[in-house]
């Protein structure tokens, strides 16, 4: 449990790294500013997201292409509860939820594939570890049949 917190921490440090660096570069090369609700509302769709990206294990039983999209639909209905609460305290305008929501979704699938890459990686390297095991263990079988 330990470790699934620490990747977790790590990937939500990660991607909220890479958001604001974007969004500040963004800033600076087309003169618009960002305010602090801004920056706070990246850091929790960045937090909604890792999570959600974290609990891959509860998709196994279905086609990665539907955990992908499962998995979205899942990040999209927190960050929409999220933007509820905000919208109590300073109402969103309709072209507001749109933006919001595109914001979070480029980031969501840049920040998803790396995620899924690096997985996959992981996956054909356990995969790998596993035929290597089981040729030892063949090998060792014809050997001492011998």
């Amino acid at each position: 449990m330990k470790e699934y917190f620490k990747k977790l921490f790590l990937g939500i440090c990660i991607s909220y790294t890479s958001v604001s660096v974007t969004a500040a570069g963004i800033n600076a090369i087309t003169g618009m500013e960002n305010d602090n609700s801004n920056t706070l509302v990246m850091f929790a769709f960045c937090v909604i997201a890792s999570i959600v990206l974290s609990l891959y294990s509860l998709f196994d039983n279905v086609s990665p292409l539907a955990m992908m999209i499962l998995q979205y639909v899942a990040a999209c209905f927190f960050c929409g509860l999220f933007l509820l609460a905000i919208s109590r305290l300073d109402p969103i305008s309709p072209r507001g939820w749109f933006e919001y929501y595109r914001s979070f979704t480029i980031p969501y699938i840049i920040i998803a594939g790396i995620f899924y890459y690096y997985l996959s990686k992981e996956v054909k390297n356990q995969n790998k570890l596993i035929q290597e095991i089981q040729e030892k263990s063949t090998d060792s079988g014809t050997h001492s049949n011998i």
